[in-house]
Order: C-alpha cells, then structure tokens, then sequence
C-alpha cells in the first residue's frame, strides 16, 4: 500500500512469533501459517526483525551474513513463499536493517582480526590513552566500557552494543557502498519497506572523553548523518516508488527528525523516536524503579506532534517493540481494567498523526512476563544489567523487581495463540519460557469475541482507512493540564475528529473545549450507554467523537 498515510504496520519478532517445526523457535514458515490472521486484523505491512545468519547473542542484531537466512528460520525458498503469499492478502514485507554494527563472527571483522587492511578499515579500531586506557570513557549501551582490547593490534575496536557487535565505519566510502549493495538485493527480493535500527549513531563527531554523561553526544546525529542517509536513499530505495523506510533514533533531537522524515522524501518516510518511552525513567537511566510521569508523556508526545507537523515531517507511532515492555503493563492496567486500558492506550496512538505500529500480542493485551529467576531471561542487556543492579548495591530481589518492569525479554515471551499447552507456539520447548496467563490471553478466544481487544484494534485499523482525517488532519491539544487524561483534536477538510483518554484507575473529568452536542460517538472501550455528562471518563475510558461540516 503505497499511501503509508493509510496504512497500519504490524512487528513480528519471528523467534518468538509461531514455531512449524516444534524446535521451540519460531521461523518463517511460522509467519506464513499466520498471515489469514493478519489479514483479518487488516494490517498493511509486516515488519520482521532480523532474520539474517547470526550467532544470536542479541537475537538477531548481531548479524554474521547480510545475504542469508539463518537456519533456524528457514531458508530463502521460505523467505520468497513469505513475500509471495503476503502479496496474495495485500501485505507487504519491510525488513530490519542493522547497519551501524555487525557480529563480531562477519566475515568482515574476521578478516579485520586477521589484519587485513582493508577490512580493518570497515570498523572503528584506535589506540589507547595508555596502557590498559580505553580511547575514551564512553560506556556500551549494554553496560560497561565501549571500547575493546585487540592484543595483537595494540588496539581497542568501538562497540555501542555488546562487546560482539564492533561498530562499522561509515566515514569509510567502501562500507556505505556495501550497504548500498545490501538493500538492493533485498528490494530485487520484493522487499517494499526497512527498518533501519539505530541509525543515527552511524556518524560519529569525536572521539573524546565524555565527562557529562555516557558519551552519547559525541556520536548521536552526527556530523555526515543526513549526508549518508540522503546517499543510501538516492542509490536504493529512493529510486523506486512506494517503499516505505523508517529509522529508529536513539536519543535524536527532535530538529534533525525535521530532516530525516521530512516531506521533500530525501532520507526516510518516518522516524521512531523514545522519548516518551523514557517517562519512567530516571534521566536516561531505566534500571530504576519509579512511576511513570504522565504529564511529562502527554507533553512529549504532544511536543512531537505538533513540532513535526509544523516542520512537514512524520512520525511512526507507537507504544511497544521488542525492545520495550507490555504497555498494558507500563502504563495501563493487568487487573480489573485489564481490557479498558489496554482499547485505551490502542486509541491514543491509532488516532495520532503519525503511522501506527502495532508489536505482536499487543493486539491482544499481552502483559509482562512476570520472569523471577535469572535463568528464565535470555537477554544480553537484562542478564548484564541483572550483575550491575547488585554490584551497585541492590539486593537480588531488587534487582529482579527492576528487571520484571524493564527486561526487552517482557515483549520476547512467545505469542500467545490458543489455551493449549505452550500457547499454541510450539510443540516443543520454547526458547524463552512463555508467559504464565496465555489461558486468559490468546488470540483463539478473542478472535471468538466480538468485545475483544483483537477486534478493537481491527476496528481502529479500518478507521484510519476510512476517515481521512485520522490519516492527514492537523493536531491540537486539548486540556492540557488535565492531570489524569489525555485529549486531542483532529481536524481535515471540515472533518474533525475528538479523542479523550482517561489514563487512571477512577473517574476523570475533562474539558473539551468545543460542544459536542452535534458530534457523533465514533468508539469507545465501554459497551452500553454514555454517562449523561459528556465530560465524565470512567476507569481508563476513552471515547472518539466525529463530525463532517
């Protein structure tokens, strides 16, 4: 679907997603046997994490082999049955790219280990300030020093992610024109959309000490980013109409996303950004434990609203990916409004101006794994941070409780298909253990019931297809003091749609600033009759109201 607009994107983490061959992971074949469903929800385009050959160390973004399939999802014969029966429902494929790094196992850093000059060159390699000093202070995403030691170069190679994913050199023409190389096979293979992961962090400015912080500012939006992103969109998917690109920025600033999603189509069609995502955080420190902020959320996430339609550029928005928790749990509730809250925070994100994506059993109220024993998590970034937590001091039951809020493995549990055993993922053991209320949560019952969350977000899906002004209006804040309610304004050649979000466990009043007298009730997450006053929100309500002039 060309009008991305429109159009509505659906994450599936294929290890994690359906299992064919009940090895316990899920693969390729799996999505396939899953695509009816998908259809049935009404989604436009599958984004599917990494798939690419790999030794998993942090599931996939570790890529060994940019060409080929690893095994343990298939081959490229499932992969063209993949695009080909997605095309038959009208889906199209957009694929993960991770080109700021590689795996440590790609033939590229091995020939660089094994000193040749020319792969060498494809990485970040530099001296140190001395003897056992890395080059500079900066500290790995995953914790721990950035920076690691080669004995035999007397050199320390630069890694922003696990000490296996040695960061590449873009500044180097040789690896942008493999990148280059790397989309246009994909495209050949009927690929109509990327992902581009942390493609922000690719330029980097200096390499300095950073005594303010983590090191961040020194290779964030950096100097020839929107150089070589206009490069790689010139020489690739720019040349051909309709594929859809989307880069994730990490810690962006919201002027270069002007530039990288803006209208004159240069670089990407829209970007993912995580500021709102950080609002129970502590600066940007996340293993903490404190209440979630929502007046600072509804301030982002109208700041960038309005910022970015004022400046003609895009937003993908979203509340959930692999990297991040359950929503229902983070910002919703898992108890008595489990349902209410998880419609609620569906209808805040389809009804922004931006393009929605929706991550696997979010569609169905998927909550946090609820994981209490460290042999449970698989992830890099959890297991290391699960030591840190208690060489900081944490005990190790603190250290757990920070890791069942924040673990990347909250969203990694399988999906949950059926109350059968396994939740319908697999008939063998699963990866990662799946999680422990799929007999209450799966997609078998909710596909059955008409009030489900399934068929709440199907609705918002089609709404955005057939109301314009969900796809292209204008945005306005509403209320915005309220401290328990989250409420906008959408308006498009004479249509104009309201929307209002309690996000609290108790009756909320809201202003909205207009009569609504003359408005239809569009949606809502509450069967029966309206309260008499309009402006009353039940627990964790939400309404959409409707007029055309």
């Amino acid at each position: 679907m060309e009008d991305f607009k429109k159009s509505t994107v659906y994450q599936i983490y294929p290890k994690s997603f359906a299992d064919s061959t009940g090895d316990g992971t899920g693969d390729i074949r799996g999505v396939i046997s899953k695509l009816d469903y998908l259809k049935e929800l009404g989604i436009d385009y599958i984004w599917m994490t990494p798939f690419f050959l790999s030794p998993q160390k942090d599931n996939g973004y570790d890529v060994a082999d940019y060409y080929r399939i690893d095994p343990s999802y298939g081959d490229m014969e499932d992969f063209d049955d993949l695009v080909r029966e997605a095309g038959k429902r009208e889906i199209s494929l957009m694929l993960d790219m991770v080109f700021n790094h590689t795996s440590s196992r790609h033939e590229w850093f091995q020939k660089a280990l094994a000193g040749d000059k020319k792969y060498k060159n494809y990485y970040i390699f530099k001296k140190g300030k001395g003897p056992g000093i890395p080059p500079t202070n900066w500290e790995s995403k995953f914790g721990g020093n950035a920076w690691e030691y080669v004995e035999a170069f007397d050199e320390y190679y630069l890694h922003l992610f696990d000490v296996s994913q040695p960061d590449l050199n873009w500044d180097n023409e040789e690896v942008r024109a493999e990148m280059q190389k790397i989309i246009l096979f994909w495209m050949g293979k009927g690929v109509k959309g990327f992902r581009f992961d942390v493609v922000n962090l690719i330029s980097k400015a200096a390499f300095e000490d950073d005594y303010e912080g983590d090191g961040r500012r020194f290779y964030t939006d950096g100097p020839q980013i929107h150089r070589y992103l206009r490069e790689l969109n010139e020489k690739t998917f720019g040349k051909e109409k309709g594929i859809l690109t989307v880069g994730e920025m990490s810690s962006t600033s919201m002027e270069n996303c002007y530039r990288y999603a803006g209208e004159d189509g240069k670089e990407f069609s829209m970007v993912f950004s995580f500021h709102h995502l950080k609002v129970d955080f502590m600066g940007n420190e996340k293993w903490v434990l404190i209440p979630y902020d929502f007046a600072k959320l509804k301030q982002i996430l109208f700041d960038w609203q309005r910022n970015m339609a004022e400046n003609h550029a895009w937003n993908a928005v979203f509340w959930c990916n692999h990297d991040q928790p359950r929503v229902v749990s983070r910002f919703g509730d898992t108890g008595e409004y489990w349902k209410e809250s998880a419609k609620m925070l569906a209808t805040v994100i389809h009804c922004l101006r931006g393009t929605p994506y929706i991550y696997q059993g979010e569609e169905l109220g998927m909550t946090n794994a609820g994981f209490d024993e460290i042999f449970q998590y698989r992830d890099v970034e959890s297991l290391n941070h699960f030591q840190i937590l208690q060489e900081k001091g944490l005990t190790e039951s603190q250290a757990y409780q920070i890791l069942q809020v924040h673990s990347r493995d909250n969203s990694r549990t399988p999906m949950q298909w059926s109350e059968e055993e396994q939740a319908g993922f697999t008939k063998g053991v699963p990866w990662i253990g799946v999680n422990g209320n799929y007999k209450k949560i799966n997609a078998r019952q909710q596909l059955e019931d008409p009030d489900s969350i399934f068929h709440y977000y199907k609705k918002l899906v089609s709404l955005r297809k057939e109301y314009d002004v969900i796809a292209y209006g204008d945005f306005e804040a509403l209320d915005v003091k309220n401290p328990s309610v989250m409420a906008y304004r959408r308006t498009y050649k004479g249509e104009i749609l309201v929307a209002a979000s309690n996000f609290y466990g108790k009756e909320a009043v809201w202003n909205p600033e207009t009569d609504l007298k003359d408005y239809q009730y569009l949606l809502g997450n509450y069967s029966g009759r309206l309260p008499e006053e309009v402006t009353v929100l039940r627990p964790y309500e939400t309404r959409l109201y409707y007029r055309n002039k």
